[in-house]
């Protein structure tokens, strides 16, 4: 099938480094969406034998639906380069002189150029694979304006080993941002979100004197200095509580915008409320009833095996993420098993329910209950077995 013949150009910058030059520049959504291609890394089979070939992972639809969310948002922004590779026999670079003895600077065109195929019929290359960024470029697909813009870096005739390099050293290089911090940073927005709602339960937690949680929540997921007996990140807390107000994350990206654009939420299905049981507190802006409700869960907590939550011993798990994932996983249901969404329980009704957990403080180790999530959700199941809950409540 014969394409049309596709040609852009825009300003860029030459950039120097180690592996060889590359070219900075800016484009629009539309022209990158429409010169570019992803090479995915597959299995071909030839001649009885088993070749692969692409660079790039295969594309995530959900990461793809939260990218195509985002950018319908009001702070949507993609600050870190696409990363592109395009063969020489698609570029020119005509210099431009900005200043004298400056020469980085040029008008780049992009080209795609014919090839003959063994029916000697002309086919038309597409321009610019895609090193890094492909998640972003397919999310933006059906955006509709022309006031997208995304920063490039293109690198001119690498060949597929320079390329694979360059994906292997973007991909695994980079540090994933603390989570916590990203948390802590929802403290500094002006409109409300499952995220910054539960950041301050979090920070009321651990700052409020008598608290379950009182000094025990490292803020940037590291031990604050001058604190001891700290056990738990504070994006374990978030996400803890995430949970029972979002369904998943696509949930948490509308949440935000809804927030953002200063709209309301609508009120909770009846499904929702079965398994978001924070949900209804969250959209009718009640954070303090949040607070004291997960406060009176985890004193219930504390009361019933009171060595085990003040211990910060090497082995013991309670008060650790272990132990906490599984008491949060659990909070759904210990609070149906007394109330419908948005009411209140009492200190001693979680409290009645523990009673029957014949656990001592001692048996909450890594003997147990292993580290990880397997480990999580045996104790999640002994708590399901020993109180009796239905797991339909």
């Amino acid at each position: 099938m014969k394409e049309s013949q596709r040609q852009i150009s825009f300003p860029v910058i030459r950039i120097r480094q180690p592996i060889g030059d590359f070219y900075v520049g800016a484009m629009r959504s539309k022209d990158l969406i429409d010169i570019s291609f992803f090479d995915m890394r597959r299995i071909v089979h030839r001649d009885s034998l088993d070749s692969y070939l692409g660079i790039q992972r295969e594309l995530n639809d959900n990461r793809v639906k939260e990218i195509k969310l985002y950018t319908e948002s009001l702070d949507a922004t993609f600050p870190t380069a696409i990363v592109l590779a395009v063969e020489e026999q698609c570029v020119s670079l005509e210099p431009v002189l900005i200043k004298d003895n400056d020469d980085r600077f040029f008008l780049m065109t992009l080209k795609n150029v014919p090839e003959e195929n063994d029916d000697n019929n002309v086919l038309y290359r597409q321009i610019a694979r895609v090193i890094d960024g492909q998640h972003r470029i397919k999310g933006l697909h059906d955006y509709e304006s022309d006031d997208f813009e995304l920063n490039v870096s293109i690198f001119v005739g690498a060949d597929i080993s320079d390329q694979a390099t360059i994906f292997s050293t973007v991909n695994l290089a980079q540090t994933k941002v603390n989570r916590s911090l990203a948390y802590d940073l929802f403290e500094l927005s002006q409109s409300r979100s499952p995220e910054k709602t539960c950041h301050e339960v979090t920070v009321a937690l651990d700052r409020t004197v008598g608290s379950p949680f009182h000094k025990k929540i490292k803020r940037l997921g590291k031990a604050t200095e001058g604190r001891f007996g700290e056990t738990l990140s504070q994006s374990t807390v978030v996400q803890g509580l995430l949970q029972h107000i979002c369904a998943n994350r696509l949930q948490v990206i509308q949440d935000r915008q809804i927030g953002r654009k200063g709209g309301k939420w609508p009120m909770p299905s009846s499904d929702e409320n079965e398994k978001l049981v924070l949900r209804k507190m969250f959209i009718e802006d009640r954070d303090e009833d949040i607070v004291d409700l997960i406060w009176n869960y985890f004193e219930a907590v504390s009361t019933r095996w009171p060595d085990g939550w003040t211990t910060g011993g090497e082995g013991l798990i309670l008060n650790k993420t272990n132990g906490y994932n599984a008491f949060m996983r659990f909070f759904r249901y210990a609070y149906r098993n007394f109330a419908a969404p948005g009411q209140m329980v009492s200190l001693e009704s979680f409290e009645s329910l523990f009673a029957d957990v014949k656990l001592k403080d001692a048996d909450f180790n890594r003997d147990n209950f292993v580290p990880g999530s397997s480990g999580a959700t045996r104790l999640f199941t002994v708590l399901m077995d020993e109180t009796g809950i239905d797991r339909h409540v």
